[in-house]
């Protein structure tokens, strides 16, 4: 467990600690449903007798399902009820399969708010109808004990309907009155407890097609399941029923089934056609927050890295080389008389003259170099786990390979000669900005000296 691992001592003590007092009260309160005859119990609705079991152990573990998480309540759930039944004199065997029945209710509650994540503090009208739902349908199959209980106690047909009713309605009702206002009240608290406790929480992943499908086929089998056994039920206990009448209300039984397929097939087409659309929409917002880190760290003229990435690059690497201790080298250089350029070919003529520059940059680079345009017809080129030697020989190739290309720009063809300083880093030094200086000053020299050559700084 995630709790067990990464948890704290106090932390382990406080969980395992209250969850341990949950499950001994939740088998006490069992023992109190069969030993007060808290099962079955008849209560007159406007001249109807609906019947209610109250089993106070499942709000109890439907808090652990909703917080925690499924085994969290299903363990205390399947313990108390397994008690309960051996209490009664219930055979072992249908007691251990008898236990299984509210743990099971817990699952569809579990499948449903993984199917479709839905906020659990219950503050807005479709977090309640969802809660509510799922609080049906959680009932209806943690009801499915009624049945091994009525067969193991040799109920008469008339004792049975109490038993199945009192069961998926009770716990239907303490579900929606005592467990919804709980969660509401809790869950906030709850949810910031488990935001600052992330590695103590299971990742809880929801949304796709096979857990929502999955979920519709269990509700529509859950309702149809039970429409056919209450029906049964009271077919049995209303043995003197017209023919007629019974005929009617199977006829209407199976339309209704053919209703809720019909709904749980459109939901789920229309889930699929929900998630593709939101799949677009989150592919096109990806993409285009690829383009907009793309326009944010390029240069638009040349394709090369703009001054801002440029200094990341250029920080991120005078650490690299300090930490590892191995050279690398910094190379900056510009076009000699840019300016000239500019007067005679125009800025258009400028323009191209960059672009060629950074074209020749990257037939020299190797793919782990970073190349920027600095500023204005500035460039620079940074060499990781390169020294004096390898950065000399790589400023000389791109002198040589600028020197030897041609500019075409309408319909004229001219060349440029570009100036290169080099800068080797220093462990002593104390920022990126110290070798850029080093390297500007080597730039400088270079200028000096008569230009279209390479010059190694200190």
């Amino acid at each position: 467990m995630h709790v067990w691992r990464h948890g704290s001592q106090a932390e382990k003590r406080a969980i395992f600690g209250g969850w341990l007092l949950a499950l001994g009260a939740c088998i006490a309160l069992g023992l109190a449903t069969v030993k007060w005859h808290w099962s079955g119990l008849p209560v007159d609705v406007g001249g109807v007798t609906a019947y209610v079991t109250v089993y106070p152990p499942l709000p109890i573990c439907l808090l652990l399902t909703l917080t925690l998480g499924w085994w969290w309540g299903a363990i205390p759930a399947y313990c108390s009820t397994l008690v309960l039944a051996l209490y009664a004199g219930m055979p072992w065997h249908w007691a251990l399969l008898f236990a299984c029945a509210n743990p099971l209710g817990f699952a569809m509650m579990a499948v449903g708010y993984r199917a479709i994540v839905m906020p659990r503090d219950l503050r807005n009208p479709t977090s309640i109808l969802f809660y509510i739902q799922l609080s049906f349908i959680a009932s209806i199959f943690g009801s499915s004990g009624a049945l091994i209980w009525s067969y193991t106690n040799h109920l008469a047909p008339g004792a049975q309907l109490p038993i199945w009713q009192g069961w998926w309605l009770g716990s239907f009702l303490q579900s929606v009155l005592i467990g919804g206002p709980l969660m509401a009240l809790l869950w906030p608290r709850v949810a910031r407890w488990q935001l600052a406790r992330q590695q103590l929480m299971r990742k809880r992943r929801g949304g796709s097609r096979r857990s929502v499908l999955r979920m519709l086929a269990t509700v529509a089998a859950g309702v149809l399941i039970y429409g056919y056994v209450t029906i049964r039920l009271a077919e049995t206990e209303a043995a003197g029923v017209a023919e007629v009448f019974r005929q009617t209300v199977w006829i209407f039984y199976w339309v209704f089934a053919a209703i809720i397929i019909v709904i749980a097939f459109f939901g789920y087409q229309l889930f699929s056609h929900w998630q593709e659309s939101t799949d677009r929409l989150l592919s096109e917002m990806q993409r285009m927050n690829i383009d907009l880190e793309r326009l944010a760290t390029t240069d638009a003229l040349t394709g090369l890295l703009n001054r801002r990435a440029a200094d990341r690059a250029l920080d991120a690497e005078w650490h690299r080389a300090r930490r590892s201790g191995h050279p690398s080298a910094l190379v900056l250089l510009d076009i000699d008389h840019f300016k000239q350029v500019n007067d005679f070919y125009g800025h258009p003529g400028g323009d191209a003259a960059l672009r060629a520059l950074a074209a020749c940059i990257r037939s020299v680079m190797r793919e782990v170099d970073a190349a920027a345009r600095y500023g204005g017809e500035e460039f620079l080129v940074v060499l990781p786990e390169t020294g004096r030697e390898g950065a000399f020989v790589f400023a000389e190739r791109l002198r040589e390979r600028v020197a030897a290309s041609d500019i075409r720009h309408d319909g004229q063809v001219f060349r440029c000669h570009v100036s290169l300083g080099i800068a080797v880093s220093d462990k002593h030094e104390a920022s990126y900005e110290h070798w850029v200086r080093r390297a500007d000053q080597a730039l400088y020299r270079a200028k000096q000296g008569g230009r279209n050559q390479a010059v190694m700084g200190a």
